[in-house]
């Protein structure tokens, strides 16, 4: 063969060469160290589904990781952004349940039907459900939840005292503060002009003078909604009234077990240092413990990540594990090793 002709045959090979080896790559970072399954959880406001993330050839009942979602329609795999997590705590012997909003994924319902009490419900049918499953160790159920979760969990805290712990990543504390603190940072982190922020503030706050009043969507498209160019639609009004007014503050008094708080140094939804203080006055020093990553933003995704968002799609196709800050789930793994050192001695 001459060599003109192997030169040929290399440059047909190299793009399936190629191809094989970039399907093996996705294949191999796709592939998650705990076994899946889909779950069915019947309840008196209709079915709610979901995935158990199981640790591999575990031989004796595991914890559990409850999850509890933030804002929006989040599916049970959080579009496969839990997984890493999940993986990261199968390593350390425990179990993630976590369950479709309500509307979501078979789950009967609507999400933004609902207000804190009914996700904190709905949360709670998980934890029971759980408890009653052979490979699950009722004594070491805990709840992870990012986000508004932090107004879910202290009511499961309430009324779930024996839970083990309690992982609040970015929670939010006060609706209204949190609102205006995001608006603001925000703007500010986008370059706006002190008129802008100025502007846009003034119009949240003539916006929330429609909710304090009890104004109905009619009345907030006439007031304030006419000039904006993407108006609050009316079910997402609706599930605004029902929870505007939430705040945290007097319920973090409900948690009688550890409590682990993450917090990211660039969030720009979440007030950090606002939430730690919240929480370490309201939360005894011997159950709290503080994880501050001073680059993480509120999804505790990497801050290359974060500012681009092709990348982190990109990211989570090809790389899902290199998603988040590189403190983020060797802190959490952390928690739970002294979580399962606890129950040990």
């Amino acid at each position: 063969m001459t060599k003109s002709k192997k030169i040929k045959r290399v440059a047909i090979a190299l793009p399936a060469v190629l191809l094989i080896a970039g399907i093996i790559f996705f294949l191999v970072q796709n592939t998650f160290r705990f076994d899946e399954q889909e779950i069915r959880i019947d309840t008196p406001e209709g079915i709610m589904t979901g995935v158990l993330a199981m640790p591999k050839d575990h031989v004796k009942p595991v914890g559990l990781v409850v999850f509890v979602h933030g804002d929006g329609p989040t599916d049970a795999t959080y579009d496969d952004g839990y997984k890493p997590l999940w993986e990261a705590f199968a390593d350390e012997g425990y179990a993630s349940l976590s369950l479709n909003k309500r509307g979501i994924g078979g789950s009967e319902g609507s999400w933004l039907d609902q207000n804190m009490e009914d996700r904190a419900r709905d949360t709670e049918y998980a934890v029971r459900w759980a408890r009653l499953q052979p490979d699950i160790d009722p004594d070491r159920i805990g709840l992870w939840g990012a986000s508004q979760a932090g107004w879910v969990i202290p009511k499961v805290a309430r009324d779930e005292p024996k839970l083990a712990f309690a992982i609040l990543v970015a929670p939010a504390v006060n609706w209204i503060r949190q609102g205006q603190y995001n608006t603001h940072a925000a703007l500010k982190h986008e370059g706006a002009s002190a008129e802008r922020i100025e502007e846009v503030e003034r119009r949240d706050a003539a916006v929330l003078e429609l909710l304090r009043s009890g104004a109905s969507y009619e009345t907030y498209r006439k007031k304030a909604g006419e000039g904006e160019s993407s108006p609050i639609s009316r079910e997402r009004w609706t599930f605004i009234r029902k929870n505007f007014e939430e705040d945290s503050t007097d319920e973090l008094a409900f948690f009688k077990q550890p409590v682990h708080l993450v917090l990211g140094g660039r969030d720009l939804n979440v007030d950090s240092d606002n939430t730690e203080k919240v929480y370490r006055a309201g939360i005894s020093e011997k159950l709290l413990s503080v994880t501050r990553l001073p680059d993480a933003e509120h999804s505790m995704l990497k801050r290359q990540l974060s500012e681009s968002d092709s990348l982190a799609v990109l990211t989570a196709v090809f790389m899902p594990r290199e998603l988040f800050d590189d403190g983020y789930l060797s802190d959490m793994r952390a928690f739970l090793r002294i979580m399962n050192e606890n129950e040990t001695e």
